[in-house]
């Protein structure tokens, strides 16, 4: 946002108002003012105004408007008194400054024009008018991760990331809602998928480690165009909808490592039921027991080796065997065969996917 754009205003208004006037920023310093000996001035206690308070306030004979699109305001306008036309000057003030902040940020912050474009608010045929407008780079290669806040304390998710990823000309970071922070991220070439989830391994790190908030990361893949972000955008978000049912313990979750689960979740469920029906003529999957299920989950683990499979479950080997004939019985799949197995293993998958019922975007 450019200060010489508030400056401007309050030049306009200063004659109008017959008081001083002027604009602080998040951090309390005054980045425009009637009186232009006070621009640059910063004061501590306002700081904490600031954090704590959302609607008009007063400090040190002047009342406070804040103002912005975040959580936490981003400006706060000031009019010189304490009584009711100060109040009065600052609502109007506010109103002004946060619309001419919005026009400004419609039509010239990069910010917002990336945000346009993955949400797919802006025509196709726009963009690349719109990049020239803003001397944006179209053509370098770029990834959009997806950072969703699970639980968290008072800290700002938003603010912590923005300090990870400070270079705004290449990096781009914005809420979409309440608890899920995209960051648009410029690739330098070499980079691949398994350096990109290292990225993301730093922000859930840090997040965790440091501010005790737990996120999970969707990664989309890597994208050249400008044009691309969307679809990068929502790979991202199916990484995430994918792992909420096929692996709830993985804070990292890259659309290039879905694998199958990506396409059982393309599947509509009527198809999942029939396929379910048909894989389980002699009895339903249901009827198999936890301590079965977990056995199998290991048989699979240890790529269908009986001896490995007993030692790591602790069981003599012809114990194994017998599970693995129960299973042949009850379902009429054979788990020792390859093809049994593959068919069983997609079964689960599949039932799983039915059970979680996920929203699909």
């Amino acid at each position: 946002m450019s200060n010489r754009l508030f400056q401007g205003i309050v030049h306009q208004m200063r004659d109008s108002i017959d008081r001083v006037i002027g604009v602080v920023d998040s951090y309390a310093v005054t980045i425009s003012c009637s009186d232009l000996t006070r621009i640059g001035e910063t004061n501590e206690y306002l700081v904490l105004d600031l954090n704590e308070n959302t609607d008009i306030f007063v400090r040190d004979g002047y009342t406070y408007k804040p103002f912005g699109t975040r959580a936490k305001p981003d400006y706060a306008v000031f009019v010189e008194g304490t009584d009711e036309l100060a109040t009065k000057f600052c609502n109007i003030l506010a109103i002004s400054f946060a619309s001419i902040k919005q026009y400004y940020d419609e039509k010239y912050d990069r910010n917002n024009f990336i945000k346009n474009v993955i949400l797919e608010n802006i025509l196709p045929g726009d963009i690349y008018v719109k990049a020239r407008e803003l001397h944006f780079n179209t053509d370098v290669n770029r990834v959009v991760l997806l950072v969703h806040v699970v639980s968290s304390n008072d800290i700002s998710a938003f603010d912590v990331i923005q300090n990870l990823f400070p270079d705004k000309q290449k990096d781009f970071v914005f809420n979409i809602s309440e608890k899920d922070i995209v960051l648009v991220k410029e690739i330098k070439s070499g980079i691949n998928s398994k350096d990109i989830e290292k990225l993301a391994r730093s922000i859930v790190d840090t997040l965790g480690s440091e501010f005790y908030t737990r996120v999970v990361v969707g990664i989309g893949t890597i994208v050249s165009g400008v044009k691309e972000l969307s679809k990068s955008f929502k790979e991202a978000q199916v990484s995430l909808e994918v792992g909420k049912v096929f692996d709830t313990e993985r804070s990292i979750v890259s659309y290039n490592n879905l694998g199958i689960a990506r396409l059982i979740y393309q599947l509509p469920t009527t198809l999942c039921e029939t396929f379910l029906k048909e894989v389980f003529k002699k009895g339903s999957i249901d009827s198999l027991d936890h301590e079965t299920l977990f056995t199998i989950q290991k048989f699979f683990e240890n790529n269908l080796n009986v001896s490995e499979t007993s030692r790591k479950l602790f069981v003599h080997r012809n114990t194994l065997v017998y599970r693995l004939e129960k299973i042949k019985k009850l379902t009429g799949l054979d788990l020792r065969e390859f093809d049994h197995a593959i068919v069983f293993k997609i079964a689960l998958m599949v039932k799983k996917y039915l059970t979680a019922n996920p929203v699909k975007y």
